[in-house]
């Protein structure tokens, strides 16, 4: 499934595939290719591995520790990090907080933040969703009241967020709040807060995905003392960040990479389980399935590239069309997830709360089972998280067809 790249963009290609292959460590390798959980501290080691080589941030201004690549050279980056299986860093820090910082943060947050985003030492979670206000995020109620004092200025946060990723591993939250009167304009009276997990008053509590891991937390303010030099851009204006932010998160949903990997996983799997008689992979209906979301998954592909040839020769940030690649890219992944459980066949309902995990060699049905069953679980989230993809199509009718 390579694309017709030019002559430079394969050498560029070569040289991230050596580097990945000597320096990307076999047991991290091990762990994503067997659907292993990925730690805190892995992250942090690959985090820090690619901080020394200087491939942490592709996307950043080489002033603040970027490469310097252009828009098609950060996707062949991605795109063979997702391949070669590399565990996935932060985007919460690294694609999401930090393109905010630089393009609306002050000087003094710029130099306070990005280098330890850059190095890894400080972990970031994101204050959107609340029980009232997931898709609809503008009714969002947590409510931020200034306070000035002759000691200093500074926001009270009372309110709760909910769903929120990483929350137990975070040093700091970028956060959504409610600093002015409700309007009809709901969108109207919001800001961007960046606040220290460790505050007084912040409280994290676990929600038990169905896989049953520990992903996501609910999130608690209790008169949480915000300093006023930690809001990002104007006070009421925090909704032009929140829109400028989630079109970095739903550019990075695609996944192309990793997507290509695991359907790989998944053909290989399948020519070498036998049902009766014959491999899987042998199975008319099956074969036809596998096939389709190849072609859904070449043409997603295709049209990230186009997007961001769009991209490249404006200069302009990502717009409503990431909506396309969030709304396909998820759906391919949770479709290829559906297939393993399918190979795997009727083991997979029986092994799916058992502890275990894939150790690469396709030999076991049982332990293959008891891996992708709980990946099978867990990404019944994907066309959730990051704006629904009903509201996504929304987007779409609106912005992009005017609708």
């Amino acid at each position: 499934m390579d694309l017709n790249y030019s002559a430079e963009e394969c050498a560029f290609r070569d040289e991230v595939r050596t580097w990945l292959e000597a320096n990307l460590p076999a047991d991290l390798k091990e762990k994503v290719a067997s659907f292993e959980e990925i730690g805190k501290e892995d992250t942090q080691r690959w985090h820090r591995i690619l901080s020394d080589k200087g491939w942490v941030a592709p996307a950043w201004p080489v002033e603040w520790g970027g490469t310097g690549w252009n828009i098609v050279q950060r996707f062949i980056f991605e795109e063979e990090c997702g391949y070669a299986g590399a565990p996935q860093l932060p985007a919460l820090s690294l694609m999401m907080c930090a393109p905010v910082l630089i393009r609306f943060g002050t000087q003094a947050q710029k130099q306070r933040f990005l280098p330890r985003i850059h190095d890894g030492s400080e972990c970031w979670c994101q204050g959107y969703s609340e029980p009232g206000a997931g898709s609809d995020l503008a009714a969002l109620k947590t409510r931020a009241q200034k306070v000035t004092s002759v000691e200093d200025d500074h926001y009270v946060v009372t309110g709760q967020k909910i769903w929120t990723t990483q929350a137990h591993w975070a040093d700091w939250m970028f956060c959504l709040v409610r600093t002015g009167s409700e309007s009809p304009k709901r969108q109207e009276g919001i800001s961007f807060l960046l606040i220290d997990m460790k505050s007084p008053g912040v409280t994290v509590r676990p929600l038990i995905l169905m896989d049953g891991s520990r992903e996501v937390n609910e999130v608690f303010f209790d008169a949480v003392r915000v300093p006023v030099e930690n809001l990002v851009h104007e006070e009421g204006q925090g909704w032009t960040v929140a829109k400028y932010l989630l079109g970095y998160e739903r550019l990075n949903q695609a996944r192309i990479g990793i997507a290509k990997r695991t359907l790989g996983q998944l053909k290989e799997f399948a020519s070498a389980m036998s049902g009766n008689v014959r491999p899987l992979i042998e199975d008319a209906r099956f074969r036809d399935r596998v096939s389709r979301v190849e072609i859904e998954l070449m043409a997603l592909e295709l049209t990230n590239l186009r997007m961001l040839d769009q991209m490249r020769r404006t200069g302009r940030p990502p717009g409503a069309e990431v909506s396309i690649l969030k709304i396909k890219g998820t759906e391919i992944h949770q479709a290829i997830s559906e297939l393993f459980v399918q190979a795997v066949g009727p083991q997979a309902q029986r092994r799916a709360v058992l502890d275990g995990a894939f150790d690469g060699a396709f030999d076991d049905a049982s332990k293959f089972a008891a891996a992708v069953a709980p990946k099978f679980l867990n990404f019944r989230k994907l066309t959730i998280y990051g704006g629904s993809n009903e509201i996504q199509r929304n987007i779409v009718v609106k912005a992009m067809l005017g609708l």
